[in-house]
């Protein structure tokens, strides 16, 4: 299945309790998420832990930076998610501020999948796409 956000923002799009189904690497008691609105946009948005106050992570969908990303899901993940359709799918782009705006980064190689209607959702490794952990967030 091909993964893509069609309109680049996710208006509208605060999930109180998202439910990892494998814990994102280097956080393995941390399984339970909010999704949060950081901007009038609707582009920022915080991944927080519910289950502790110190672990957030900024995400933003690719369409506004990366509008042909399109990634190959594989049948798997789309079945561990409860994914029945591609409108079902949010995807999500892990951020890793730089001291600028010109050195902040998303990593292409393990975006976050959240299945809408059932708010499961993994941090999904793209082992067989040549895609780069630090592409620059703006050219």
């Amino acid at each position: 299945m091909d993964a893509q956000q069609g309109d680049g923002a996710t208006e509208g799009t605060d999930l109180p309790v998202i439910e990892l189904v494998h814990a994102m690497p280097g956080f393995p008691e941390d399984l339970t998420f909010a999704l949060v609105r950081l901007d009038d946009d609707g582009v920022l948005h915080a991944f927080r832990s519910l289950s502790r106050d110190d672990l957030e992570f900024v995400v933003v969908p690719p369409a506004p930076f990366y509008p042909d990303y399109a990634p190959e899901i594989d049948d798997e993940t789309v079945a561990e998610l409860g994914i029945e359709s591609p409108e079902d799918v949010l995807l999500l782009l892990v951020v890793r501020a730089g001291t600028s705006l010109a050195d902040t980064t998303v990593n292409l190689k393990a975006p976050l999948l959240v299945n809408l209607v059932t708010r499961r959702a993994s941090q999904v490794i793209l082992e067989d796409q040549d895609l780069p952990l630090a592409a620059p967030l703006v050219a």
